[in-house]
């Protein structure tokens, strides 16, 4: 399983997001995040400015929460 989060560095949401998604971890069920600085790129600031963080586990799909995480959302993913 692979995460993607939409953070950035100064943001202490983002960083209580990732904690909270990295606390869900276990052997069981490993996973992946990658983390995206969305100030490093003109095109996700206009498209997450606001709204970060935003988690995706499957970018063609629509985004699993932003702001705060939905540890049920993720639980549901990690159980397929």
């Amino acid at each position: 399983m692979h995460f993607t989060l939409y953070s950035r560095s100064y943001c202490h949401l983002c960083e209580d997001m990732l904690a909270a998604l990295n606390a869900l971890q276990t052997a069981e069920k490993p996973f992946t995040v990658e983390v995206i600085d969305v100030d490093a790129d003109e095109a996700l600031v206009a498209r997450f400015d606001e709204l970060v963080p935003v988690l995706f586990a499957d970018l063609g799909e629509p985004e699993l929460c932003h702001y705060f995480l939905d540890e049920a959302k993720v639980r549901a993913v990690l159980s397929k």
